[in-house]
């Protein structure tokens, strides 16, 4: 569990002025939940698959914010400063996958989402605290393409949308 904060989260126009404003459309920040699942394959690399849940916020001009949802799937590769067996294990990470942005009003079953490719790229600190127990502490910034292009209205769209996660957890350890 953590913090989702959106960075260069200008989304673009929506091509109206309201008493002499653009109109732009923004995301904001959020929370985030995060399932992930390890693969420890070498004695300092591995595999992560993950699964994430933004709760951000959709900003439209001068209107106010709505509530919206952000839904990804990861895969990255762990490279561990230390051996399989010990209790500390800083790591850094990259990878690749999706991020399926749902807008206000429509749910991950309605079929209504923009998806977009994404990579990642992070680092933390695993911590055994018993046998099958541990906690985790997680940075990693997903980049990905912004949402809600011309075909949606929004004009004047530049740049990548960066998804900086800070984290922490616990983890099952088998």
């Amino acid at each position: 569990m953590g913090a989702g904060i959106l960075k260069n989260n200008d989304l673009g126009s929506l091509g109206v002025t309201v008493n002499g404003v653009e109109q732009r459309l923004s995301v904001g920040n959020g929370f985030r939940l995060s399932a992930r699942l390890s693969l420890n394959t070498w004695e300092h690399f591995g595999h992560e698959f993950g699964y994430g849940y933004n709760h951000t916020s959709l900003q439209v001009g001068t209107q106010g914010s709505v509530g919206m949802g952000v839904h990804q799937g990861f895969y990255d590769f762990m490279v561990y400063a230390t051996p399989t067996d010990s209790k500390v294990r800083p790591f850094v990470c990259g990878g690749g996958g999706f991020a399926s942005f749902f807008p206000p009003g429509s749910s991950a079953f309605s079929g209504n989402g923009i998806t977009k490719f994404s990579y990642n790229y992070g680092g933390g600190v695993k911590a055994k605290v018993t046998s099958i127990y541990g906690v985790r502490f997680d940075i990693r910034d997903y980049v990905t393409g912004k949402p809600f292009g011309s075909s949606s209205g929004v004009t004047d769209v530049h740049g990548l949308l960066h998804n900086v996660e800070v984290s922490a957890g616990f983890e099952i350890l088998f």
